[in-house]
C-alpha cells in the first residue's frame, strides 16, 4: 500500500506498485511483508522511493522479524493485526523525527568536540538523564550500603572507569548514576545505554552512530551514544551481553578514546567516563570465553558490587517506607506505613528481585488497596506464603535427586529438557508468571527463559 498524504493508494499487486512508484512522489509506504514475498523485494521499495517512511507489517511478530525488515529498509514494524490508532502513531512518529532538528544543533557542544551535522539526530534507544533533577536515589542505612557509598565518594572526583557487580534490581544504574552527579562531569549527560536490550546487529550503531547510506535505511547521520556522552558520562548496562568482536571496537575506544561512526572513514574523538555493570560473574565469563580478558582489566578499575537485599535487611523496611511514601502520593492512597505483621514479613521474606521487586511489590500493594497502614492481607501471596520461596523450589528438586533410587530403568529418566522445563514452570508458577523475578530465584537471565520456552514450543510442533 502506498499513501501519499493526500492521496492514499491501495495496491494489491507488488509489481505493478513497483511500476507506478516510479512515477510518484511517495511520502508514506505501508507494506504487507507476505504480499510482496518477503525482505528482497522490501529492498527494491526502499531503493525505489528513498525518501519515504516505510512501514512494514507482518503476521509474525518476532523481533528477529522487525530487526530483519528494517535492515531491509524500513522504518518501524507493526504486527498484524493492528489497530489504526497504532498505525497513525507509527506514522506520526516517524514523520516528526523527519523534521528539521533545530534542538540538537542548539545543544551545547563541548569545545573539543566536531559540531553535529543539521541533519544529525540523537539515537532513540539511547537514555540520557538530568541528573540535576535526577529524583532517584541509593538508599541504605546498612553497613554494607554505607560502604558503597563511601566507596561512590572516592571514586567520583576520578576518570577512570567503574566496574559494577550485582544482582538483577541491586540498583547498578542508580549507583552509576551518584557517580555521575558526584563527579565533575554532573553538568554534562549521563547516557545509558542497556547492551542487553539491543539486538546484537544493531548495538555496534547505538554505541558509536552511522552515517547516511551505511546500511539500507540509513537515511540520516546518527551520533551514537559514545558522541551524545561527550563531556559526560557512558553507562553501559548487562555489558556481559555484548558479542566478542564488538567488545575488542570497545577496547579500542577505551584506549585511544576515538571511533568510527558506522560506514564513515573519519576518526572522531570524545571525551566520556565509562561505568559498566553486569548481573553475571565476569570471572566465571572470562574463562567460558565470552568476554574478553584485556577489555575486563581495561574497565575493572575501580571496581564496585553491590550486595542483594537479602545480604542488608537493615535497608529493606526504609526502601519500603521510601516506595510507599512515594506511590500513596501519587495513587492518592491514604497509607502511612505498615502494621506489625506486614512488617515482619517483608523484612523476612528473600526478594530474590531485589529492590526492583520491593518497589514493583510495594506499587502493586498502594494500587490495589487502601488504608492508614499496610497489613498482613494486602501482602502478595508469594510474600504470605514464605513456603513458596524460590530457594524452596530449588531445595524440592534436591529432595526429589536424592530420594531417587540408584537405578531406574531407561524408559523411567525424564530427559534434561523436561527436567529443566519442570523446574522452570515452578518458578514462574511461584512468581504469578514474572520471568524477571523468577530468573532472579533460577540465577539465570530472563533471555534464558525466553530461549528456552521457544524450544519448548518447537518441540511441540
Amino acid at each position: 500500500m502506498s499513501a501519499a498524504c493526500t492521496d492514499p493508494i491501495l495496491y494489491t499487486d507488488s509489481a505493478s506498485c513497483l511500476q507506478d512508484l516510479a512515477d510518484k512522489t511517495t511520502d508514506i509506504l505501508i507494506i504487507d511483508l507476505e504480499t510482496i514475498g518477503g525482505d528482497d523485494a522490501l529492498e527494491a521499495y526502499a531503493v525505489r522511493c528513498p525518501r519515504a517512511v516505510i512501514i512494514a507489517v507482518s503476521a509474525q511478530g518476532s523481533v528477529s522479524r522487525a530487526v530483519s525488515a528494517m535492515r531491509a529498509g524500513a522504518h518501524d514494524f507493526l504486527t498484524k493485526p493492528f489497530s489504526l490508532d497504532a498505525l497513525s502513531s507509527k506514522i506520526m512518529f516517524q514523520l516528526e523525527q523527519r523534521r528539521p532538528v533545530q534542538t540538537v544543533a542548539a545543544l551545547p557542544v563541548p569545545h573539543h568536540a566536531e559540531p553535529a551535522p543539521v541533519d544529525t539526530i540523537p539515537a532513540r534507544p539511547v537514555r540520557t538523564a538530568d541528573t540535576a533533577g535526577h529524583q532517584a536515589r541509593l538508599i541504605g542505612v546498612s553497613a554494607k550500603m554505607r560502604d558503597i557509598h563511601d566507596q561512590i565518594a572516592r571514586m567520583a572526583p576520578s576518570q577512570a572507569p567503574v566496574f559494577i557487580t550485582g544482582e538483577s534490581g541491586t540498583g547498578k544504574e542508580l549507583c552509576a548514576n551518584a557517580v555521575h552527579t558526584q563527579s565533575e562531569r554532573r553538568h554534562n549527560r549521563f547516557v545509558t545505554l542497556n547492551c542487553a536490550a539491543i539486538p546484537r546487529d544493531l548495538i555496534e550503531s547505538e554505541i558509536f552512530g552511522y552515517v547516511r547510506g551505511a546500511f539500507t535505511g540509513a537515511t540520516d547521520n546518527r551520533a551514537g551514544a559514545a558522541e551524545q556522552a561527550d563531556g559526560g558520562t557512558l553507562f553501559l548496562d548487562e555489558i556481559g551481553e555484548m558479542d566478542l568482536l564488538l567488545q575488542s571496537k570497545l577496547l579500542r575506544f577505551l584506549q585511544t578514546g576515538t571511533f568510527q561512526r558506522l560506514g564513515d572513514t573519519n576518526t572522531r574523538k570524545v571525551d566520556a567516563r565509562i561505568i559498566c555493570a553486569t548481573n553475571r560473574n565476569p570471572v566465571a565469563e572470562i574463562s567460558a570465553g565470552r568476554f574478553r580478558e584485556d577489555l575486563y582489566y581495561r574497565l575493572h578499575v575501580l571496581p564496585i558490587h553491590l550486595p542483594p537485599l537479602r545480604e542488608r535487611r537493615d535497608d529493606i523496611l526504609p526502601l519500603a517506607e521510601t516506595f510507599l511514601d512515594r506511590y500513596s502520593n501519587e495513587e492518592r492512597r491514604s497509607f502511612k506505613g505498615f502494621d506489625a505483621d506486614a512488617e515482619a514479613r517483608i523484612v523476612s521474606y528473600s526478594w530474590p528481585g531485589n529492590v526492583r521487586q520491593l518497589e514493583n511489590t510495594i506499587r502493586q500493594m498502594v494500587v490495589m488497596n487502601d488504608g492508614v497502614a499496610v497489613t498482613y492481607d494486602m501482602l502478595p501471596l508469594v510474600i504470605r506464603d514464605q513456603t513458596a520461596r524460590p530457594n524452596a523450589i530449588i531445595d524440592l528438586s534436591r529432595e526429589r535427586s536424592r530420594s531417587a533410587p540408584p537405578s531406574r530403568p531407561f524408559g523411567t529418566i525424564e530427559p534434561l529438557w523436561a527436567q529443566e522445563r519442570r523446574i522452570i514452570e515452578d518458578a514462574l508458577d511461584a512468581f504469578d508468571g514474572n520471568i524477571a523475578m523468577a530468573a532472579a530465584a533460577l540465577e539465570i537471565s530472563p533471555s534464558t527463559i525466553y530461549r528456552k520456552r521457544q524450544s519448548w514450543s518447537a518441540r511441540a510442533l
